[in-house]
């Protein structure tokens, strides 16, 4: 099921080559004034357990660096601390700059090579876009690496709180709430369209990670699960929420994959609370070709 997964006793096999990835909207790592905790604590401890992650890929969206030393150290040099200590590669794909010379935009880092890379745009370069990696692992194989941030609900959650609250609060917000909504709606169509038309062109096994901003239920998901096996969908259980906010059950963050692969088991990291999603973990194993 889409939206509550119930696998207890998920079956697995023993072969093929394993690929453990973990995926998360990082939400800048907490750089903005507004997000910042004394002493910088959770924008340290963020970037540090995803640095410490024994995962093979890390797909990050809503990605900061700063590659320079600025006023805050090297805290935020998170390129360097996340590459350096397991020896990762690095892809940035870079929407816009700061100031100072902070990066922002989406990262994938491997413990295998890179072999090629790409930006995929939608419309235009903005923090909503997507990007792949051709990851060649120990076992010669090839596998593609999408990560995708596809359009907000541009809603605050405030808002739908209280549109939901009381008769006065869904006057009040529900239609301007509908309105932001749709045009969330028609954009994150557009995208995932042509994120779909990029995934279908692949020559090698897929994984896709992305923020999809969108239900179980949408087009977006539709989309990708036609052609893809979720990953919480196909291992999980429970209803494997990933919005970190008093909005109960939304998995909008996801891992999907192609049929290529087993799906040996997923998990959604809720002890992990610095950012406003949690991040998801989940572990592949590419499946012999049948001679």
């Amino acid at each position: 099921m889409r939206g509550l997964a119930l696998h207890p006793l998920h079956q697995t096999t023993s072969e093929g080559p394993t690929l453990h990835v973990l995926s998360a909207n990082v939400r800048i790592f907490n750089v903005y004034p507004q997000l910042r905790n004394e002493g910088l604590q959770s924008s340290k401890a963020m970037i540090k357990w995803v640095a410490e992650h024994p995962a093979d890929i890390i797909c990050l969206q809503e990605f900061y660096n700063e590659p320079r030393p600025t006023n805050d150290g090297a805290v935020f040099n998170a390129v360097r601390q996340i590459g350096k200590l397991q020896k990762r590669e690095v892809f940035l794909s870079k929407t816009l700059s700061n100031g100072i010379g902070g990066e922002f935009g989406m990262a994938i880092f491997s413990r295998f090579p890179i072999a090629r890379r790409g930006t995929i745009v939608f419309n235009k370069l903005t923090q909503n876009h997507g990007m792949w990696a051709d990851v060649c692992l120990p076992s010669r194989d090839t596998v593609r690496v999408f990560n995708a941030h596809l359009q907000s609900m541009s809603m605050d959650e405030k808002d739908i709180v209280d549109s939901y609250s009381s008769k006065a609060g869904l006057k009040a917000k529900g239609l301007g709430l509908l309105r932001r909504f749709k045009r969330g709606m028609v954009a994150r169509s557009t995208q995932i369209d042509t994120l779909v038309r990029r995934i279908e062109a692949s020559p090698y096994p897929v994984v896709l990670c992305g923020d999809l901003n969108d239900f179980a239920y949408s087009y977006s998901y539709d989309q990708l699960a036609d052609r893809l096996q979720n990953a919480w969908a196909t291992a999980g259980t429970g209803f494997g929420a990933t919005y970190n906010g008093k909005l109960p059950f939304l998995r909008i963050d996801n891992q999907f994959a192609s049929r290529d692969w087993q799906v040996e088991n997923v998990r959604v990291r809720r002890d992990i609370p610095y950012s406003d999603h949690f991040p998801i973990e989940a572990v592949y194993r590419l499946k012999p070709l049948i001679k």
